[in-house]
């Protein structure tokens, strides 16, 4: 059996990409701008660095564990709002002004990362690139172009221009990677994470191979069956699989839920 989730593909991704720009224009400011050597640049660096890591390894663990990937995007939102303080640390103890969030500058920053947004929407995705547009290129070529569109701010020699720009650049990627989180967690709300879909897999495959063979001993029904012990639904008699309630008193606690979800809502407690 192949992998029943995809995984990978992270350079595609708008949050990726993005926390691309912010860590090598953090590397860059940090080296202009501040003491070489110094705990605050270790810091930020790190930080930057966290937030892209982190994004690409969730990619990587969604193919086996929702649980690995949420805490992984969770753990790069946090890292992206720890270099949001330090930026505004910087302006604030410097007496350096701090962009309003509907001032000219601020908009014309937005305003590309919402045309990038808007592009990739109409690109054709059974083609992973576009050829007309660099931008959209998964390697060192796209992560070239997407910076030289911010390019004069993030190479200013004002260090108010640059940290500014790095600050719109990290709300937008905050807002990404709270979709993403959110589009998760509904996902694994709905289709119950890798390993319940793994046991209706092996379920189903228990399914077609009884029917193919009547004399195969093993039966999910069956309580005295010490493979699994897997109960029926109560309400339309489906095969039933283990799930982990999200919300609410039980949350964190395993049960019993039907296959047939969201059709059939019949449950049963461990």
């Amino acid at each position: 059996m192949g992998k029943l989730r995809p995984s990978g593909g992270y350079r595609g991704l708008r949050s990726f990409q993005t926390a691309t720009i912010i860590y090598d224009a953090t590397y860059w400011f940090c080296e202009r701008f501040l003491p070489a050597g110094s705990r605050l640049v270790d810091q930020m660096v790190m930080s930057a660095r966290s937030g892209r890591q982190n994004i690409a390894e969730a990619s990587r663990a969604s193919a086996t564990s929702s649980q690995s990937e949420l805490r992984l995007l969770n753990v790069a939102r946090s890292s992206q709002e720890e270099l949001l303080l330090d930026c505004e640390d910087y302006l604030r103890h410097r007496h350096l002004p701090q962009w309003g969030h509907e001032g000219p500058e601020a908009l014309a920053v937005r305003r590309i990362g919402q045309e990038l947004g808007a592009r990739a929407l109409q690109i054709d995705r059974t083609d992973p690139t576009d050829p007309t547009d660099p931008t959209d290129r998964p390697d060192r070529a796209g992560d070239e172009a997407r910076y030289a569109l911010y390019a004069k701010w993030l190479d200013s020699e004002d260090p108010a221009i640059r940290a500014n720009c790095l600050l719109c650049l990290i709300n937008q990627a905050n807002t990404l990677l709270d979709r993403q989180i959110e589009s998760l967690e509904a996902r694994f709300i709905e289709d119950g994470g890798y390993s319940e879909q793994l046991a209706a897999e092996r379920l189903a495959h228990r399914e077609r191979r009884r029917h193919i063979d009547p004399t195969d001993p093993t039966d999910p029904t069956d309580p005295t069956d010490p493979t699994d012990r897997i109960p029926r639904c109560p309400q339309c008699g489906r095969a039933m699989v283990l799930r982990t309630a999200q919300k609410g008193k039980r949350a964190g606690k395993q049960f019993w839920g039907c296959t047939g979800y969201p059709d059939c809502k019949g449950l049963v407690d461990i």
